[in-house]
Protein backbone atom coordinates (compact mmCIF):
# COMPACT_ATOMS: atom_id res chain seq x y z
CA UNK A 1 0.00 0.00 0.00
CA UNK A 2 0.98 3.37 -0.85
CA UNK A 3 2.66 5.82 2.20
CA UNK A 4 -0.81 7.72 4.02
CA UNK A 5 -0.37 11.27 3.18
CA UNK A 6 -0.35 13.06 6.86
CA UNK A 7 -3.24 15.69 7.76
CA UNK A 8 -0.57 17.40 9.88
CA UNK A 9 -2.33 16.71 12.66
CA UNK A 10 -0.66 13.19 14.14
CA UNK A 11 -3.80 13.02 16.73
CA UNK A 12 -6.09 12.95 13.36
CA UNK A 13 -3.52 10.70 11.50
CA UNK A 14 -3.64 7.74 14.38
CA UNK A 15 -7.14 7.91 13.93
CA UNK A 16 -7.23 7.38 10.41
CA UNK A 17 -5.09 4.13 10.54
CA UNK A 18 -1.61 6.85 9.50
CA UNK A 19 -3.28 9.42 7.17
CA UNK A 20 -5.11 9.78 4.38
CA UNK A 21 -5.09 7.52 0.93
CA UNK A 22 -3.40 8.38 -2.21
CA UNK A 23 -5.45 9.03 -4.62
CA UNK A 24 -8.26 9.23 -2.83
CA UNK A 25 -11.48 12.15 -1.99
CA UNK A 26 -11.51 13.31 1.65
CA UNK A 27 -14.43 15.28 2.62
CA UNK A 28 -14.33 17.78 5.88
CA UNK A 29 -18.02 19.01 6.26
CA UNK A 30 -18.98 21.63 9.20
CA UNK A 31 -20.91 25.38 9.91
CA UNK A 32 -18.85 28.28 9.36
CA UNK A 33 -15.94 28.79 11.66
CA UNK A 34 -15.31 25.47 13.09
CA UNK A 35 -11.81 25.25 11.58
CA UNK A 36 -11.94 23.72 8.04
CA UNK A 37 -9.85 25.81 6.53
CA UNK A 38 -7.16 25.33 9.39
CA UNK A 39 -7.31 21.86 9.36
CA UNK A 40 -7.09 22.26 5.02
CA UNK A 41 -4.07 24.41 5.58
CA UNK A 42 -1.88 21.84 8.07
CA UNK A 43 -2.95 19.02 5.45
CA UNK A 44 -1.08 20.92 2.42
CA UNK A 45 1.48 22.65 4.75
CA UNK A 46 2.45 18.90 5.29
CA UNK A 47 3.44 18.12 1.61
CA UNK A 48 6.27 20.12 2.17
CA UNK A 49 7.67 17.67 4.96
CA UNK A 50 6.25 14.84 3.32
CA UNK A 51 6.90 14.83 -0.16
CA UNK A 52 9.29 17.71 -0.46
CA UNK A 53 6.61 20.18 -1.95
CA UNK A 54 3.50 21.83 -0.54
CA UNK A 55 -0.22 21.01 -1.27
CA UNK A 56 -2.29 23.39 -3.41
CA UNK A 57 -5.18 25.37 -2.30
CA UNK A 58 -7.92 26.68 -4.76
CA UNK A 59 -10.64 28.73 -3.04
CA UNK A 60 -14.64 28.33 -4.75
CA UNK A 61 -15.68 30.69 -2.39
CA UNK A 62 -18.40 33.68 -4.11
CA UNK A 63 -19.39 35.33 -1.02
CA UNK A 64 -16.66 37.86 -0.88
CA UNK A 65 -15.59 37.64 2.66
CA UNK A 66 -11.83 36.30 2.61
CA UNK A 67 -11.31 32.58 3.84
CA UNK A 68 -8.12 33.70 5.52
CA UNK A 69 -6.11 31.55 3.76
CA UNK A 70 -2.75 33.42 3.33
CA UNK A 71 -3.02 34.83 7.03
CA UNK A 72 -3.82 31.39 8.26
CA UNK A 73 -0.54 29.80 6.57
CA UNK A 74 1.70 32.39 7.44
CA UNK A 75 0.92 32.80 10.81
CA UNK A 76 -0.14 28.73 11.58
CA UNK A 77 2.94 27.47 9.70
CA UNK A 78 5.26 30.33 8.93
CA UNK A 79 4.17 29.54 5.21
CA UNK A 80 4.27 32.76 2.22
CA UNK A 81 1.56 31.20 0.09
CA UNK A 82 1.96 32.15 -3.51
CA UNK A 83 -1.22 33.55 -5.55
CA UNK A 84 -1.53 33.47 -9.06
CA UNK A 85 -1.14 36.87 -10.55
CA UNK A 86 -2.02 38.32 -14.27
CA UNK A 87 2.11 38.63 -14.41
CA UNK A 88 2.78 35.61 -13.77
CA UNK A 89 0.18 34.35 -16.63
CA UNK A 90 1.52 36.88 -19.64
CA UNK A 91 5.03 36.61 -18.55
CA UNK A 92 7.36 38.23 -21.65
CA UNK A 93 3.82 38.72 -23.65
CA UNK A 94 3.47 35.25 -23.74
CA UNK A 95 0.46 33.39 -22.09
CA UNK A 96 1.63 30.83 -19.11
CA UNK A 97 -1.17 28.43 -19.92
CA UNK A 98 -0.47 27.52 -23.40
CA UNK A 99 3.64 27.77 -23.98
CA UNK A 100 6.59 25.88 -22.36
CA UNK A 101 6.59 28.84 -19.29
CA UNK A 102 4.33 26.05 -17.77
CA UNK A 103 7.08 23.95 -17.02
CA UNK A 104 9.50 27.13 -15.97
CA UNK A 105 10.70 28.54 -12.33
CA UNK A 106 8.34 26.00 -10.70
CA UNK A 107 9.99 26.31 -7.84
CA UNK A 108 7.97 29.84 -7.60
CA UNK A 109 4.79 28.62 -8.76
CA UNK A 110 1.32 29.56 -7.21
CA UNK A 111 -0.24 27.33 -4.78
CA UNK A 112 -3.18 29.42 -3.98
CA UNK A 113 -5.99 30.29 -6.53
CA UNK A 114 -9.00 32.87 -5.78
CA UNK A 115 -10.97 30.50 -8.82
CA UNK A 116 -14.09 32.85 -8.56
CA UNK A 117 -13.52 35.98 -6.63
CA UNK A 118 -17.10 36.98 -7.09
CA UNK A 119 -18.39 39.05 -4.04
CA UNK A 120 -21.85 37.63 -3.04
CA UNK A 121 -22.63 36.14 -6.03
CA UNK A 122 -24.97 33.29 -5.30
CA UNK A 123 -24.40 29.83 -6.20
CA UNK A 124 -27.69 27.10 -5.63
CA UNK A 125 -30.35 26.86 -7.88
CA UNK A 126 -33.24 27.90 -5.99
CA UNK A 127 -31.88 31.71 -5.33
CA UNK A 128 -30.99 32.41 -8.64
CA UNK A 129 -32.80 32.59 -12.46
CA UNK A 130 -32.84 30.54 -15.15
CA UNK A 131 -31.24 33.39 -16.96
CA UNK A 132 -28.24 33.97 -13.71
CA UNK A 133 -27.64 29.78 -13.79
CA UNK A 134 -26.96 30.25 -17.24
CA UNK A 135 -24.69 33.01 -16.42
CA UNK A 136 -22.99 31.39 -13.82
CA UNK A 137 -21.94 28.26 -16.44
CA UNK A 138 -20.46 30.96 -18.86
CA UNK A 139 -18.49 32.54 -16.10
CA UNK A 140 -17.14 29.07 -15.17
CA UNK A 141 -16.53 27.70 -18.97
CA UNK A 142 -14.52 31.22 -18.88
CA UNK A 143 -12.35 30.38 -16.05
CA UNK A 144 -12.24 26.82 -16.64
CA UNK A 145 -8.49 27.01 -18.31
CA UNK A 146 -6.89 28.81 -15.24
CA UNK A 147 -8.01 25.88 -13.19
CA UNK A 148 -6.46 23.73 -15.20
CA UNK A 149 -3.27 25.66 -15.58
CA UNK A 150 -2.69 26.13 -11.72
CA UNK A 151 -3.31 22.40 -10.99
CA UNK A 152 -1.27 20.86 -14.32
CA UNK A 153 1.77 23.57 -12.95
CA UNK A 154 1.44 22.17 -9.26
CA UNK A 155 1.38 18.60 -10.19
CA UNK A 156 4.40 18.81 -12.40
CA UNK A 157 6.36 20.40 -9.94
CA UNK A 158 5.75 17.77 -8.03
CA UNK A 159 2.64 19.13 -5.17
CA UNK A 160 0.96 15.90 -4.53
CA UNK A 161 -1.88 16.63 -2.35
CA UNK A 162 -4.78 19.69 -3.26
CA UNK A 163 -7.35 21.52 -0.58
CA UNK A 164 -10.13 22.52 -2.40
CA UNK A 165 -12.36 25.14 -0.33
CA UNK A 166 -15.53 27.61 -0.64
CA UNK A 167 -18.04 25.13 -0.93
CA UNK A 168 -21.43 26.94 0.31
CA UNK A 169 -24.68 24.84 1.84
CA UNK A 170 -26.86 23.36 -0.54
CA UNK A 171 -30.14 20.84 0.23
CA UNK A 172 -28.30 18.62 -2.69
CA UNK A 173 -25.09 19.34 -4.49
CA UNK A 174 -26.64 18.97 -7.92
CA UNK A 175 -28.57 22.09 -6.82
CA UNK A 176 -24.94 24.16 -6.47
CA UNK A 177 -22.97 25.65 -9.13
CA UNK A 178 -20.04 25.26 -6.61
CA UNK A 179 -19.97 21.43 -6.44
CA UNK A 180 -20.44 21.09 -10.33
CA UNK A 181 -17.43 23.02 -10.65
CA UNK A 182 -15.90 20.71 -7.92
CA UNK A 183 -17.11 17.66 -9.77
CA UNK A 184 -15.57 18.93 -13.35
CA UNK A 185 -12.21 19.77 -11.12
CA UNK A 186 -11.91 16.30 -9.63
CA UNK A 187 -13.25 13.73 -12.46
CA UNK A 188 -11.64 15.49 -15.65
CA UNK A 189 -8.18 17.60 -13.62
CA UNK A 190 -7.07 15.46 -10.74
CA UNK A 191 -7.93 12.08 -11.69
CA UNK A 192 -7.55 12.82 -15.78
CA UNK A 193 -3.84 11.27 -16.80
CA UNK A 194 -0.99 13.58 -17.18
CA UNK A 195 -1.10 13.94 -21.01
CA UNK A 196 -4.83 13.67 -21.68
CA UNK A 197 -4.62 17.31 -18.96
CA UNK A 198 -2.03 18.66 -20.84
CA UNK A 199 -3.87 17.80 -23.95
CA UNK A 200 -6.40 19.86 -22.51
CA UNK A 201 -4.11 22.86 -21.51
CA UNK A 202 -2.27 23.00 -24.78
CA UNK A 203 -4.55 21.90 -26.90
CA UNK A 204 -2.84 22.77 -30.73
CA UNK A 205 0.43 23.11 -29.07
CA UNK A 206 0.66 19.81 -27.16
CA UNK A 207 2.52 17.70 -30.44
CA UNK A 208 5.02 20.37 -29.97
CA UNK A 209 5.35 20.21 -26.29
CA UNK A 210 5.01 16.69 -25.85
CA UNK A 211 8.50 16.05 -24.95
CA UNK A 212 8.49 18.85 -22.10
CA UNK A 213 5.19 16.69 -20.51
CA UNK A 214 6.49 13.47 -21.17
CA UNK A 215 9.77 15.18 -19.00
CA UNK A 216 7.25 15.86 -16.33
CA UNK A 217 4.92 13.02 -15.71
CA UNK A 218 3.35 12.46 -12.68
CA UNK A 219 0.64 9.57 -11.38
CA UNK A 220 -2.61 10.91 -10.48
CA UNK A 221 -2.94 7.71 -7.98
CA UNK A 222 -0.50 9.64 -5.82
CA UNK A 223 -2.43 12.88 -5.65
CA UNK A 224 -4.91 13.35 -2.88
CA UNK A 225 -7.39 15.81 -2.48
CA UNK A 226 -9.64 17.13 0.76
CA UNK A 227 -13.02 19.22 -0.22
CA UNK A 228 -13.88 21.64 2.55
CA UNK A 229 -17.62 22.17 2.92
CA UNK A 230 -19.61 24.32 4.97
CA UNK A 231 -23.02 23.03 6.10
CA UNK A 232 -25.94 24.38 7.61
CA UNK A 233 -25.95 21.82 10.65
CA UNK A 234 -24.06 23.23 13.79
CA UNK A 235 -24.07 20.53 16.17
CA UNK A 236 -22.16 17.45 15.01
CA UNK A 237 -24.81 15.41 16.64
CA UNK A 238 -26.92 16.87 13.43
CA UNK A 239 -24.16 16.27 11.42
CA UNK A 240 -23.63 12.81 11.95
CA UNK A 241 -27.86 12.00 11.77
CA UNK A 242 -27.61 14.31 8.02
CA UNK A 243 -28.60 11.43 5.38
CA UNK A 244 -25.97 11.02 2.21
CA UNK A 245 -27.61 11.38 -0.96
CA UNK A 246 -26.94 8.55 -3.34
CA UNK A 247 -24.80 10.47 -5.82
CA UNK A 248 -23.41 13.42 -4.11
CA UNK A 249 -19.59 14.14 -2.90
CA UNK A 250 -20.41 12.76 0.39
CA UNK A 251 -21.24 9.29 -0.85
CA UNK A 252 -18.20 9.68 -3.37
CA UNK A 253 -15.96 10.55 -0.84
CA UNK A 254 -13.23 7.89 0.81
CA UNK A 255 -13.39 9.58 3.98
CA UNK A 256 -15.69 12.34 5.78
CA UNK A 257 -15.06 14.06 8.66
CA UNK A 258 -17.97 15.98 10.19
CA UNK A 259 -16.55 18.80 12.75
CA UNK A 260 -19.36 20.71 15.07
CA UNK A 261 -20.27 21.75 17.92
CA UNK A 262 -20.91 19.53 21.15
CA UNK A 263 -22.31 20.03 24.76
CA UNK A 264 -19.65 19.72 27.82
CA UNK A 265 -21.93 20.28 30.45
CA UNK A 266 -22.66 23.84 30.36
CA UNK A 267 -20.75 24.82 27.73
CA UNK A 268 -20.09 24.33 24.35
CA UNK A 269 -16.84 23.28 22.43
CA UNK A 270 -15.74 21.46 19.39
CA UNK A 271 -15.46 18.22 18.29
CA UNK A 272 -14.64 16.17 15.11
CA UNK A 273 -16.18 12.49 13.87
CA UNK A 274 -14.62 10.15 11.44
CA UNK A 275 -17.59 9.03 9.66
CA UNK A 276 -16.40 7.43 6.87
CA UNK A 277 -12.57 5.63 6.08
CA UNK A 278 -12.44 3.03 3.48
CA UNK A 279 -9.09 1.22 3.81
CA UNK A 280 -8.07 1.19 7.16
CA UNK A 281 -10.05 0.33 10.40
CA UNK A 282 -10.92 3.40 12.21
CA UNK A 283 -11.71 4.97 15.56
CA UNK A 284 -15.51 5.45 16.44
CA UNK A 285 -14.59 8.06 18.81
CA UNK A 286 -16.22 11.54 18.77
CA UNK A 287 -13.10 13.83 19.39
CA UNK A 288 -12.96 17.33 21.01
CA UNK A 289 -9.87 19.62 19.63
CA UNK A 290 -9.20 23.04 19.89
CA UNK A 291 -7.74 25.50 17.75
CA UNK A 292 -4.77 26.82 18.59
CA UNK A 293 -2.30 29.29 16.73
CA UNK A 294 -0.71 26.67 15.07
CA UNK A 295 -3.83 24.95 14.50
CA UNK A 296 -5.99 22.45 15.20
CA UNK A 297 -5.21 20.20 18.54
CA UNK A 298 -7.13 17.13 18.65
CA UNK A 299 -7.73 15.49 22.59
CA UNK A 300 -8.33 11.73 21.83
CA UNK A 301 -8.33 11.14 25.78
CA UNK A 302 -11.01 13.87 26.95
Amino acid sequence: MSVRHSTGIPELDQLLGGGLIPGTLTVILGATGIGKTQLGIQFADAGIHQEGAPGCIADLTTRGDSQNHLAYAARMRDWQLKTTDSAEENQSGENLLYGAKVFLHLEDRAQYLNLLEMTGRRVTRESTTAEEWQDWKAEWNHRLERAIAFFYRNFVGGTRRCVIDGIEPAARSADSQQFEMFSYIYHQVLRKDHDWLARDLFRIRYRELEPLVMQHAYETSQISCVLLATSHEVMLEDLIRRPIATGDELSNANTIILMGKIHEGTRMSRALYVAKHRGSPCEESIVPYTITESGLKLHPSC
